[in-house]
């Protein structure tokens, strides 16, 4: 396929700075097009709760200058760049898609950045606004009391997914080539799917978060973008330590910039196509079939099929997520909580009926599916699955309609496990239904081994041309 690049909004990150470097284009011309991109299309996906045009396009003024005397300040220097609205952000409002108190400090604005906000903004990346999220993150689509429902660049009537939905849509229409979401159950893996983007959920500990997140040791700070390569990109930027966050990690990290040379040649490969116990639909197991099929025989990888070994984690899932809504809404009483997502707080509700040790069985299961995974990798490098059983469906709502079950956790069975193991999983695109549709490959690897799984999504990525498609909205 060949690509169609229009303007600047069309290009990656990696392809920006290829283009500053050499004097071809300027950061002042890449936020100028992302703006416009913005206000030309985000009208249709409600991909952002706030655009700060003046604030990016001064950035962008100073990067120029900086780029004109040869003196960037850093590897993201003048890359139009978006964050969650979970995430702090100085001089903005965090307002978490909520109108109350609930899962954090007042509105705002800050003083301070969070962790992965910091590094972006030391590293020059020019920060053009805030994206929409689900009240407190908190479903697997994205649509709150605050910013609304957000849908997806392939058709606007559908969800872009959730819960870092704005994020998805804005990278997917080129409304800023770099974006930062979080991930608790599979919050950036979810959206990347169904957009035709790219999500990395890294080793937990990898990219330092404050405050804490109410869903704990479940959620993950994660880059979302449009290529692998500028998925690594911002990983290595972001995946730094900060003493703000007491679980985050400092040990030799391998870059993952410099492991995507490596692809995966050699790898040893396991292909689960349901897990052992995930219904999916046939179109699109069809594709992600087609794309395992590449690593073996274009990648030079051995693949296998075959399963972890592990039923459907869902009670203990569920368990951990609705006792964390329980303390997120602790503080709210019922008249204000009158004007929150139902659903949240009947799973909040829920919640506060799980005892200590419930709780604590649920981590024991944790505990042993972490074991199983490790001992899994002693195998095989590896692993692959769908990101998801099923593609995007109407936005608004929570699940398809006629569905069985009430809650999203019923279709994302392939992302949540790996929050309770706290592996490293991308979400690269490997094809379209029918109905032209994308459809998402999981590639997750054992803790610690981010770059290898970076470098074999790319890998996928640099022998198909999914990602070159456009969404039905850019024509």
């Amino acid at each position: 396929m060949s690509r169609d690049v229009g303007t600047t909004a069309d290009l990656s990150a990696t392809e920006l700075l290829a283009g500053y470097r050499s004097g071809e284009i300027s950061p002042v011309q890449a936020t100028r097009d992302a703006l416009d991109r913005i206000e030309e299309h985000d009208g249709a996906v409600n991909a952002y709760c706030l655009v700060d045009a003046d604030f990016a396009l001064a950035r962008a003024k100073e990067s120029e200058a900086r780029w004109q005397a040869g003196e960037p300040v850093g590897p993201l220097d003048g890359v139009p760049t978006s964050i969650k609205d979970m995430l702090l952000t100085i001089g903005w409002p965090t307002r978490k898609g909520t109108t109350t108190s609930a899962g954090g400090p007042p509105e705002g604005p800050f003083e301070v950045d969070g962790p992965p906000v910091a590094r972006v903004r030391a590293a020059g990346a020019v920060l053009l606004g805030k994206n929409t999220t689900p009240e407190l993150a908190w479903k697997g689509v994205t649509d709150s009391p605050v910013g609304g429902v957000t849908t997806n660049p392939w058709d606007p009537t559908l969800t872009a997914g959730g819960s870092s939905g704005g994020s998805a849509a804005a990278v997917g229409l080129g409304m800023g080539q770099l974006s930062l979401g979080t991930d608790a159950g599979g919050s950036v893996r979810i959206p990347a799917a169904f957009t035709g983007t790219v999500a990395h959920k890294p080793t937990y500990g990898r990219i330092a978060h404050y405050p804490g997140s109410a869903f704990g040791t479940l959620a993950h700070v994660g880059p979302m973008t449009r290529t692998v390569d500028d998925a690594a990109l911002l990983h290595d930027v972001v995946a730094q330590p900060d003493t703000r966050d007491p679980w985050v990690f400092d040990v030799p990290r391998e870059s993952a910039v410099e492991r995507l040379a490596g692809g995966a040649q050699g790898l040893r490969i396991a292909f689960s196509p349901t897990l052992g116990f995930v219904d999916v639909d046939p179109e699109v197991a069809a594709l992600v079939a087609e794309a395992v099929a590449v690593f073996s025989r274009d990648l030079g990888a051995t693949v296998e099929t075959a399963d972890p070994g592990f039923a459907d984690p869902i009670e203990p899932f569920h368990t951990l997520w609705f006792s964390a809504a329980a303390k997120s809404l602790e503080p709210i009483d019922a008249e204000a909580r009158r004007g929150m997502d139902p659903a949240l707080v009947e799973i909040a509700e829920q919640g506060a009926g799980v005892s200590a040790l419930d709780y604590l069985g649920a981590m024991a299961v944790r505990n042993e599916l972490g074991t199983l995974m490790s001992a899994f990798h002693d195998e095989y490098d590896l692993l692959l699955t769908p990101t998801l059983p099923i593609t995007a469906f109407e936005g608004g709502r929570e699940v398809p309609e006629g569905w069985p079950n009430p809650r999203w956790t019923s279709w994302t069975p392939f992302t949540y496990p790996f929050n309770m193991t706290q592996q490293p999983a991308t979400s690269v695109p490997c094809g379209f239904t029918s109905a032209g549709l994308p459809v998402g490959l999981q590639v997750v690897g054992p803790r610690h081994a981010d770059a290898t799984v970076l470098a074999a999504a790319h890998a996928y990525q640099q022998a198909t041309d999914h990602h070159l498609r456009r969404p039905a909205l850019l024509g």
